[in-house]
């Protein structure tokens, strides 16, 4: 059975247009309990350890181009810069639900890093250009400029096909 905020999630991925799939997954994903899979995620509720997993996840398929996300593996790659997009996208939505960012940057993810990262999100610079570009989100000067609120609010969820 999953948690209140995994269900939480879930329940927000799907309204966003992500695929969220309940599964026994054995034990070699990349994240416990998670797994991309083409369109959406694959999800073990018995061995889901963090809820905020499932944003870094969904944050790699979000960021992806359609054609991509259709057909992802449960691979996100090594990339840097599709990983700074996951997080930044992650503490986005995190922020969106009312999560504390430790429900994504949690102690035992990110190499220890998970404070300063927080910190870095939390500032929006960031990242925020990529997911400008990506028509994401707005940066604090382009949003001023068109009145609208800046990152960590979005525009749209899902990258589509014209950025």
């Amino acid at each position: 059975m999953l948690a209140p905020t995994a269900i939480l999630i879930v329940d927000w991925l799907r309204e966003i247009g992500l695929t969220v799939r309940l599964a026994t997954l054995g034990d070699g994903t990349f994240l416990p309990g998670v797994t991309l899979e083409p369109g959406g995620l694959a999800v073990d509720p018995e061995r889901l350890l963090y809820p905020g997993d499932l944003l870094h996840e969904a944050g790699h398929l979000a960021t992806m181009l359609p054609a991509q996300r259709a057909s992802t593996g449960s691979n996100a790659g090594s990339d840097m810069g599709d990983e700074i997009a996951a997080q930044t996208w992650s503490y986005a939505a995190a922020v969106h639900l009312g999560l504390p960012p430790e429900a994504v940057f949690h102690p035992a993810g990110y190499k220890g890093a998970a404070t300063r990262l927080i910190e870095v999100y939390r500032d929006g610079n960031a990242g925020v250009p990529l997911l400008q570009w990506m028509g994401l989100t707005l940066d604090r000067t382009r949003a001023a400029a068109a009145s609208r609120p800046p990152y960590p609010h979005m525009i749209r969820w899902l990258r589509d096909d014209a950025d």
